[in-house]
């Protein structure tokens, strides 16, 4: 849920003009007449640049500054937004971002990497300093927008993707530029253009992803052109003195989790107070219901953007807490996001009071033990590994671990995801571009999790090999995702691995010396398998809901449908049944098997008997 609250796009220099549209069969002359009119000689002068500035974005406001070399790219751009802060830079060579701990990391996924190129060409001014940062660029067709003329350009920068600067016909000043990233397209607006030294600077922006309430507001305080900027100012900095310990000076502590739904859920202290049941999601930022913030009484602020498997977003708030524990590991003063979890509880069928996972992870040495059921946290520094399982080297996409892999002999990358019930999951654009649906040709289609954001779709199917580095899994489930939003939609994502897979192993996360080493075990010989009586059922008022029913699958063939509620499973009455104990003897339990249900139709009770059978 890592959201970008300030990115430093150039944007406060888009000094992009058109002198005569007569030069459209031109470019290069129309860029020469463009820099003309913009400040000529004084833009050649330009070499720094040094913003202050205001930023707004979801009911939160606070400042920002930025610094820039106009003639490498590299930059800093600092944020504070209520009790969360963000830095984002680049050295020339590495991408990187600090969050609200000040503990830096190198961004390597594909979707921050063409981005940065995208921003390090416009923060180069590059389309009047070509050596700079090389890129083609296309003049389209005129185009109209709301009585307005605007001439497009698409430049597509050495390193990056395709962006459209939006020239308005009228002033000749650049209106908006639009770009496409991994899971959005993002446009940002420019306007009160002001003389500066000779040269037109925008002193305000909106950038937007087309839901309004989550725009990003800025106003630029101040502009110096040419202060003298250490370049030591780009380089990531160090990590700073810890925020965490181990009790009575230990190097390493476990702790037991329970595997409900295939998700890990741990129990945690926060200011003391608990246990909390938290997801332990390998990615996910700290977040808590608005329930739980409430019984610690703490204060929230702000409605940023939150979107997860699902196309839906919701509204983010953000606190402090003083102290987070997972038994003798605790961590001091840490950011979480105030999220409206409470309805997963209902998904999981037990309660939940928030998630936890990167903060952890990124601090300590992660042994999950599927095996066992339980955490072992070790400082880096005093971790070292003798045993005989396989190590995969990964990247950070974001927040979330990446390795290269493949799919049937298809390369691409794979993120590993602990949140994830599922197995394997493709996401759109790969299985479109690989023509996946034909080669795999899905059995059906269906709700196949459910979490923030709403329910994900998939069409089920099964590939023959993954690999994850050299790590093999045969026959996995795998699903075609379907959705149009989320996170799901990476065009720079092959797919998500979930617990279905990493199950099968003991995985060390060691995110110091980013790498994973997988240990097979016990699990391994087991066939990961999709609910045999092809329904999805959520809990609700003590009572199992069916919120999706497969076509052609056994709860079909007894005549159930979308909001039949199940009020008894064998005799037992439903409020006496834990749900995941169901869905896990619904994927365990041996196809013949009969499951004897009562079935609520809307006011109409009548008994049912399934006999569940493989349906991939």
């Amino acid at each position: 849920m890592k959201s970008a609250l300030y990115r430093s796009a150039g944007a406060l220099l888009l000094l992009f003009v058109v002198a005569s549209a007569r030069a459209a069969d031109d470019t290069q002359s129309l860029l020469t007449r463009a820099k003309q009119a913009a400040g000529g000689d004084a833009i050649d002068r330009i070499r720094t640049i040094h913003t202050h500035l205001r930023v707004k974005a979801g009911g939160l406001e606070g400042p920002g500054e930025s610094w820039e070399d106009a003639r490498t790219g590299s930059f800093r751009a600092e944020v504070q937004l209520g009790p969360a802060s963000e830095t984002d830079g680049f050295d020339g060579t590495t991408v990187w971002s600090m969050d609200s701990a000040k503990m830096p990391h190198r961004e390597e996924g594909e979707d921050a990497l063409l981005g940065n190129a995208d921003d390090a060409y416009r923060r180069t001014m590059a389309y009047w300093f070509s050596e700079r940062w090389p890129a083609t660029i296309e003049l389209l067709a005129e185009r109209d927008d709301a009585g307005r003329k605007f001439r497009v350009l698409r430049i597509t920068p050495k390193g990056g993707r395709p962006f459209e600067m939006w020239l308005d016909a009228a002033t000749w000043l650049v209106d908006r530029t639009v770009e496409k990233g991994a899971q959005e397209t993002r446009t940002t607006f420019y306007s009160d253009y002001r003389e500066l030294e000779g040269v037109k600077v925008p002193f305000a922006q909106r950038s937007t992803n087309g839901e309004a309430r989550y725009d990003q507001i800025f106003t630029t305080i101040s502009v110096e052109f040419n202060a003298q900027i250490d370049v030591a100012k780009f380089a990531m900095p160090a990590p700073p003195p810890p925020d965490f310990a181990i009790a009575g000076g230990a190097t390493s502590a476990t702790v037991p989790f329970e595997l409900l739904n295939n998700h890990i859920y741990v129990q945690a202290r926060i200011n003391g107070k608990g246990p909390y049941r938290l997801l332990c999601d390998t990615g996910g930022a700290n977040i808590l219901t608005p329930t739980a913030a409430a019984t610690l009484g703490l204060k929230t602020e702000g409605a940023l953007q939150g979107r997860g498997v699902g196309e839906k977003s919701e509204d983010v708030a953000l606190t402090r807490v003083d102290s987070l524990a997972l038994g003798d590991v605790s961590l001091s003063s840490q950011v979480f996001a105030i999220f409206p979890m409470e309805s997963f509880s209902s998904v999981e069928g037990v309660a939940v009071d928030g998630l936890v996972g990167h903060e952890i992870f990124k601090r300590f040495v992660v042994k999950v033990d599927y095996e066992a059921g339980r955490l072992t946290m070790t400082l880096p520094a005093a971790f070292t590994y003798h045993g005989a399982g396989t190590v995969v080297p990964f990247r950070f996409n974001n927040n979330i671990p990446q390795v290269d892999g493949e799919i049937d002999g298809i390369p691409g990358k794979f993120d590993i995801d602990t949140g994830s019930r599922a197995s394997l999951d493709l996401m759109a654009p790969f299985v479109e571009a690989h023509h996946l649906t034909a080669k795999y040709q899905p059995k059906f289609e269906a709700v196949t999790g459910y979490g923030v954001g709403g329910p994900a779709r998939s069409a089920v199917s099964r590939a023959a090999v993954l690999k994850l580095g050299s790590v093999e899994v045969r026959d996995p489930l795998t699903e075609l995702t379907l959705q149009k939003k989320g996170s799901f939609t990476s065009q720079y994502v092959a797919g998500n691995v979930g617990a279905g897979v990493l199950k099968r192993f003991n995985i060390t996360f060691d995110y110091s010396r980013q790498q994973l080493i997988f240990e097979r075990n016990a699990n391994d010989g087991q066939r990961d398998t999709f609910d045999r009586v092809g329904w999805w059922l959520n809990l609700a008022d003590g009572e199992f809901e069916l919120l999706d029913v497969v076509p052609g699958g056994p709860a079909a063939e007894a005549g159930l449908k979308v909001g039949d509620k199940v009020i008894a499973v064998d005799g037992k009455p439903a409020a006496q049944v834990s749900l995941p104990a169901l869905r896990a003897r619904l994927r365990s339990d041996a196809p013949g098997t009969k499951l004897k249900l009562r079935i609520d139709t809307g006011g109409a009770i009548r008994e049912v008997t399934i006999i569940l059978r493989d349906l991939v």
